[in-house]
């Protein structure tokens, strides 16, 4: 068996709520697989501490082993992370100027500072989640509870 991308998208999308995700996938899943497919490798490079063989197919678009669901959890939020980095760069800031009368902004830089705090809340609940992971996984921990330390 193996874990399909689609796994870890699936779970991405429970994650955040964006109007332009959804008109994609409505308009074309394999067009919204293959733009979420660049942050899912990103977020395979950046998850070292892995417990499972993170290997690929880009043309299948399949890890190569079945991943446990705290793994593909983690995937996803990564995928999340570099979602938002790419959102906070947006140079054009669209979404600033749009406005109606439900939908307000009253400044671009407080709607960039807004989206910048909430990347780094999301970059530091996605380091400790790689931290909790890594010490989780380390047979080591395990001997120096034995002889309490």
């Amino acid at each position: 068996m193996t874990t399909n991308f689609t796994d870890v998208f699936d779970l991405f999308m429970m994650l955040q709520t964006d109007y332009r995700l959804i008109t994609l996938y409505n308009s074309s899943v394999p067009n919204f697989n293959t733009y979420l497919t660049g942050f899912l490798v990103l977020a395979v490079d950046e998850f070292k501490v892995c417990d499972q063989d993170l290997s690929y197919t880009l043309s299948t678009k399949l890890f190569t082993e079945t991943l446990s669901q705290k793994n593909i959890t983690i995937l996803a939020q990564l995928v999340k992370k570099n979602w938002l980095e790419k959102s906070i760069n947006n140079i054009s800031q669209m979404e600033g100027k749009i406005q109606d009368s439900d939908f307000k902004f009253y400044s671009e830089a407080n709607n960039y500072k807004e989206r910048k705090d909430g990347l780094i809340l999301e970059l530091e609940k996605v380091s400790q989640k790689l931290v909790e992971y890594g010490y989780n996984n380390q047979s080591n921990w395990d001997i120096l509870n034995a002889i309490n330390l």
